[in-house]
């Protein structure tokens, strides 16, 4: 349970939101921020007075000022406060749940604020469970491959113990992926979606040579809906989605299609894709 949050009606609805390309957070993850730019330390100082709560959320294109705003935050609780000599904010944020942005609202605030719906985020507030099934060899396996392309260390002491959640959603936060493949991580309905999302990315990541591999984004369903394969993702808080699915494509004509069944991670696996060769 975070921070006595039980209910989705628990928390406030509206938030002032830190929008921060390629930054996000997760529920029970600790973000550390460097605070600078005067508006948004007139947020904290506000946050501060209040019940300490901010979202953070990426932007998605718009005037460097004011740009649009992705539709998923996660909003956090600030748990450390520290201010520097020169007037800076170092602040940590402690993940509480996720949200959509409901609406925009009008403010005399030099931030900005929003009505955020918790409601389809509502288990984020849960402690968390299961982890008895994630494979975690096959896991830190693919997370080497990554770290050793990217010239990356970690403490593989605490990657082996740490519990799955607490390892996942890190992990999540603090690589460097690009923004869009950072809010399919947070966007993921659940722990074991994002385990599959990100055990994906790292492994496309780990064997990219040159412009061998090249990521392509449908970002307005175009693609899945001429292939019929759209989903309806608004009962995780989301909207239209693609089923999972894999392809063979040669010289721009499909060969073979591959389409999941909800929950299964088969068919689009890289060993079902190198034997369909």
């Amino acid at each position: 349970m975070a921070q006595g949050y039980v209910k989705a009606v628990d928390l406030p609805q509206v938030i002032p939101v830190f929008p921060l390309p390629g930054a996000i957070l997760l529920p029970r993850g600790q973000l550390p921020l460097n605070i600078f730019e005067p508006r948004y330390l007139n947020m904290i100082d506000d946050a501060m007075a209040g019940d300490r709560m901010l979202g953070m959320i990426q932007p998605v294109g718009g005037p460097r000022r004011l740009p649009s705003l992705s539709a998923v935050g996660c909003a956090g609780r600030i748990t450390s406060f520290a201010e520097t000599s020169d007037g800076r904010y170092l602040v940590t944020l402690t993940g509480v749940a996720r949200f959509r942005v409901a609406a925009e609202l009008p403010t005399q605030t030099p931030y900005r604020q929003i009505r955020a719906a918790f409601a389809p985020f509502e288990t984020d507030l849960a402690s968390p469970t299961g982890g008895e099934d994630f494979d975690r060899e096959s896991f830190l396996f693919a997370l080497r491959q990554y770290l050793e392309r990217r010239q990356l260390e970690i403490d593989w002491e605490t990657a082996e113990a740490a519990p799955q959640e607490a390892l996942v959603n890190s992990l999540s936060m603090a690589l460097p992926f690009e923004p869009a493949e950072k809010q399919a991580l947070l966007e993921s309905p659940t722990l074991d979606d994002r385990v599959e999302v990100l055990t994906a990315l790292m492994r496309i990541d780990a064997a990219e040579t040159g412009d061998a591999v090249k990521m392509l984004a449908d970002g307005n369903g175009d693609f899945v809906k001429a292939l019929d394969l759209e989903m309806d993702g608004s009962k995780f808080g989301l909207g239209t989605r693609g089923q999972r699915f894999s392809m063979v494509v040669n010289d721009g004509v499909v060969e073979q299609l591959f389409v999941e069944q909800p929950g299964d991670f088969k068919l689009s696996s890289a060993e079902h894709m190198l034997g369909a060769l």
